[in-house]
């Protein structure tokens, strides 16, 4: 596994170790002592899919305190771009977002930690899309930030008139009128 560094401290792209043959590939997806050691110590405790087909934009969601969510996503079928925004109150990098395009070809797995706004568009015909997350869903504690927020101007490789949302999604309020439940901790020195 290879930890990649991003342009925000804590967020990493994983790239596994691939072991290929004439009979296929394999690798590993997820081994908690090499995680804990490599990326950050961290006990997930729940895996979601989600099936979506071209055009289909989820997000910007995160959980409120206490129940956030730290994710490790990756892509199973097809081909998204993964977004996630920093809504940390105080961070140097409060409103900056990392986007990665993730695919069954790269294998690639993001690393989202709590106090950031995680979303993505499948740029393929479908996708099924994996993540584990490090605490149970409560629907009490969803939250989330406009999709298309100008202050953002995430370009999701899909022409705007070809998104695909839920109705929940058109309705998150903009990072501007956003009050974040989040708070950025300096790491110590």
């Amino acid at each position: 596994m290879k930890k990649i560094e991003t342009a925000i401290p804590g967020v990493y792209m994983i790239e596994p170790r691939l072991f290929k043959d004439t009979r296929g590939y394999f690798f590993e997806s997820y081994n908690k002592n090499v995680y804990d050691r490599e990326v950050a110590p961290i006990s997930f405790v729940q895996d979601n899919e989600s099936f979506s087909t071209r055009g289909v934009v989820r997000g910007l969601h995160f959980q409120r305190p206490p129940y956030s969510q730290a994710k490790l996503v990756r892509v199973i079928k097809g081909v998204v771009l993964d977004v996630a925004v920093d809504i940390r109150k105080g961070s140097p990098t409060y409103g900056k977002y990392v986007k990665a395009v993730l695919s069954e070809e790269n294998k690639l797995q993001f690393f989202i930690p709590k106090g950031f706004a995680h979303g993505f568009a499948v740029l393929s015909d479908e996708a099924l899309f994996q993540y584990k997350c490090d605490a149970f869903y409560e629907p009490s504690a969803e939250g989330g930030i406009r999709w298309n927020d100008p202050d953002l101007n995430i370009d999701w490789g899909i022409p705007a008139d070809q998104i695909i949302l839920s109705a929940k999604d058109e309705l998150h309020p903009w990072l501007k009128d956003f009050d974040s439940p989040f708070t950025f901790e300096k790491e110590p020195e």
